[in-house]
């Protein structure tokens, strides 16, 4: 399916490893030029250059911290006006709640809701006046199934999908859309830093945790990031207009509801 997104510009955040990366790679094979955006400029740049090597797109690199207003205005004045906006950021570390301080949860707030509401406002209107935008926001499975090892990402998603639950509903009559995604298990290095907490708690050694992860999920093992990417750049999509202020859950079936 060509998705209708040759020529058009997406800048992708927190996207030289993992999943932002595999969002971007999806979004560069489609035609899409792509404004990478991360902390780290060697992993950036080399990044860069696979996705370039790979797909023949035009890819531009900005090292700085999207947490930041400076950072943010250094990515804006790179990519300029972009047609697709795809927020991303680590997730907080793990722990009991009763070791977060209120650095902490601002920290947490920062980087998962307010960096994204942010990065919104400072797009959506050109968006809207050229009548096409698609924003995806790649928050958590968490969001709807808390994990308690994680609660400063269950808070501060939870936050912005609040937020986006309201605004989506007001930009799709000028095609402008804006959905999340929300991961489960994938095999990125969130997935090994969670994996060690699980280990040191219950004294299994990390492997034998895995494994066991792997095998409780209905689908038999973890999602591949590329699968991840290529979600993404379906949201991203000239088809997809008609889907707005959703939550897609990429979790191999491990979420038990209904809804």
């Amino acid at each position: 399916m060509d998705l209708g997104i040759a020529g058009r510009s997406a800048l992708v955040c927190a996207s030289s490893k993992g999943l932002g990366r595999a969002c971007a790679v999806s979004l560069a094979r489609e035609g899409a030029a792509v404004t990478l955006v991360a902390r780290g400029a060697e992993a950036l740049e080399a990044t860069a250059q696979d996705i370039r090597r790979e797909t023949g797109a035009r890819v531009l690199t900005v090292a700085a911290d999207i947490t930041t207003p400076a950072g943010r205005a250094a990515v804006l004045a790179v990519c300029g006006e972009p047609d697709i906006l795809v927020t991303n950021a680590g997730g907080p570390k793990p722990g009991d709640f009763r070791d977060w301080d209120r650095d902490a949860w601002i920290a947490a707030l920062d980087a998962n809701m307010l960096t994204p509401i942010a990065l919104i406002k400072a797009t959506l209107d050109t968006m809207l006046a050229r009548r096409f935008g698609r924003i995806v926001n790649i928050t958590s499975a968490a969001v709807k199934a808390p994990i308690d090892i994680l609660g400063l990402s269950n808070g501060a998603r939870s936050g912005l999908t609040g937020f986006v639950a309201g605004l989506a509903r007001k930009t799709v009559v000028r095609n402008v859309t804006i959905n999340n995604l929300l991961p489960g298990p994938f095999e990125t290095d969130r997935l090994m830093e969670t994996a060690r907490l699980w280990s040191r708690q219950s004294g299994k050694t990390e492997d034998v945790v895995l494994a066991e992860r792997r095998a409780s999920n209905p689908a038999g093992r973890f999602g591949t990031p590329a699968e991840f990417g290529d979600a993404c750049a379906y949201l991203c999509s000239a088809q997809a207009g008609f889907i707005t202020g959703q939550n897609l859950l990429l979790d191999g079936g491990n979420y038990p509801g209904t809804f």
